[in-house]
């Protein structure tokens, strides 16, 4: 709700004292060890052949569009 308020310029705007912790510390500091996590596993899940594939994916070659922007059913 204060959301609401602060975004319309209705009410007052108080600001949170230095000496109280943040709300969203714990929450960040719990999502970011749980991304860590998940990377560990991912990372241990694939071998080492499939970390190369993954690692030089954007150099992989790829065969030139044929044709062209235009088609047969386009008008001129």
């Amino acid at each position: 709700m204060t959301f609401l308020r602060r975004l319309f310029g209705q009410g007052e705007e108080s600001q949170p004292d230095d000496d109280t912790p943040s709300e969203t510390e714990p929450a960040e500091a719990e999502e970011t060890q749980h991304e860590l996590e998940v990377l560990r596993e991912e990372q241990a899940r694939h071998d080492e052949l499939t970390e190369r594939q993954l690692r030089y994916s954007q150099y992989a070659w790829q065969p030139p569009a044929q044709g062209g922007e235009r088609r047969a059913d386009d008008r001129d």
